[in-house]
């Protein structure tokens, strides 16, 4: 069976018991609702069903994911090696020079979370996002999938089927260690500190169960506000006051610049190697959505495989700067269904337009207002479409809704999936966003 069948059979066995599954989604939602499923405080908003995964569609999505992997690698290794490719890019002088201090361990893309549009009866897809350093939202699905096994649905299938989910916090310290054993002069045992802007309040629950995953690794570990770190010159000391050896940096490259004068401790510690930074700021050659544009030019082209070029043809959709060129040349105000535009540093949909939801003057207005001023035209792509319900709405009936897949990788391995569903085009928590568990489902034998 493909994803599109097994998704089918979940919601058939749903209305064969119609008030039985409604009854059940209540406990479904008491669990999630004295969880640590939070985001700024508030339960994260889930559908019923969650997204079925087969083995075989893992397998192929851990082949090609892994692919895009490696190209990204080699375009983060063009970059630290020739001026004219770094042109490309535009980056300031400043950030320019962090990137160019290159980390001393190994791994130059240590975690990331890349975003598709996965058609579920064909297998094709195109990216929508690539995130490195602030990925998120793992304690979601680790939470929803313990949600799940408490609905009538789960119960009546498990005679039949296996569920499994993915691991994504013992794995991370894992993986996170061996890149910092890679570093200079690592200690056996390094002192953690997990950084953010903690105000925003969106991933305390989630740093929590990743401060649990480096102590049972054998470390202590401390969640730490960027902005009160100590540098003496030689160490970087924590809030409590500890000396910190290693960085799981969940602050975004765009945050740390436009909060740069409050945070110079972190950076100074950063630019004299005093601290190992995992993910360091090269990983910012990939966070910026300039990038879809440079994988295909010519220039990017120069260093890829035959295979590599197919690929990004295939997958990448066709990006552009959004300037008076491409404008006249692509019949963007004419054909605004076939066009999205987004800020080049961005995350969380925020500055994100699609035509389809605007008429042509506002489509028109949009266009000028942001024309020249670091924004990127993209090919629109129509995401993929299942059903779902939801059980807390007055009258619940299934609908299609849009859906989104993220696909965690841990030093270059795929380690697991994020699954949003907007009945929207446009998936994201501006955007109406629903989070759904992300499960591997098969057969059980004989």
């Amino acid at each position: 069976m493909n994803m599109k069948d097994i998704n089918l059979l979940y919601k058939d066995t749903i209305e064969k018991n119609f008030e039985g599954n409604m009854e059940s989604s209540k406990r479904m939602w008491e669990y999630l609702e004295n969880s640590t499923a939070k985001y700024k405080g508030r339960t994260i908003y889930a559908l019923y069903m969650p997204k079925l995964f087969t083995d075989e569609d893992v397998e192929y999505l851990r082949d090609k994911i892994e692919t895009m992997y490696r190209i990204l690698i080699k375009v983060i290794n063009e970059y630290f090696e020739k001026e004219d490719y770094r042109e490309l890019f535009g980056f300031d002088k400043e950030l320019e020079e962090l990137i160019l201090n290159r980390p001393s361990y190994s791994c130059l893309l240590p975690i990331c979370r890349l975003d598709i549009f996965y058609n579920e009866e064909d297998r094709s897809f195109k990216f929508c996002e690539f995130n490195a350093d602030g990925s998120s939202s793992m304690n979601e699905d680790r939470e929803l999938n313990i949600a799940i096994k408490l609905t009538q649905v789960y119960k009546d299938l498990s005679d039949k089927f296996e569920f499994s989910s993915f691991e994504l916090f013992d794995s991370w310290a894992k993986t996170f260690l061996e890149i910092y054993n890679t570093s200079e002069n690592p200690k056996e045992k390094p002192y953690i500190a997990i950084t953010d802007f903690l105000e925003k309040g969106c991933s305390i629950e989630e740093f929590a169960q990743f401060k649990l995953a480096f102590e049972k690794a054998g470390c202590k570990a401390e969640i730490c506000e960027i902005r009160d770190f100590k540098f003496d010159g030689e160490n970087l000391i924590s809030p409590t006051g500890h000396k910190v050896d290693a960085i799981y940096r969940r602050a975004v490259t765009t945050d740390i610049f436009t909060h740069k004068s409050e945070i110079q401790p972190f950076l100074e510690a950063v630019k004299k190697r005093k601290v190992v930074l995992i993910g360091d700021f090269c990983t910012q050659i990939i966070h910026n959505k300039i990038l879809f544009y440079i994988l295909h030019l010519d220039r990017t082209k120069a260093f890829l495989t035959e295979d590599e070029i197919a690929y990004i043809d295939a997958h990448v959709p066709k990006t552009v700067k959004l300037s008076d060129e491409f404008i006249e040349k692509l019949d963007v105000l004419t054909a605004k269904d076939k066009w999205i535009i987004k800020p080049e540093d961005s995350y969380g949909a925020k500055g994100v337009y699609a035509g389809i939801h605007f008429s042509d003057e506002e489509w028109a207005e949009l266009i000028r207002k942001h024309k020249d001023d670091s924004y990127i035209l993209q090919e629109f792509i129509m995401p993929y479409a299942s059903y779902n319900i939801d059980f807390k709405k007055k009258n619940p009936e299934f609908k299609k809704y849009s859906n989104l897949t993220g696909i965690y990788l841990y030093g270059g391995k795929m380690a697991g999936f994020y699954s949003r569903q907007s009945v929207k085009e446009i998936i994201s928590t501006a955007h109406d966003e629903n989070d759904i568990a992300s499960t591997v489902i098969r057969k059980k034998q004989g």
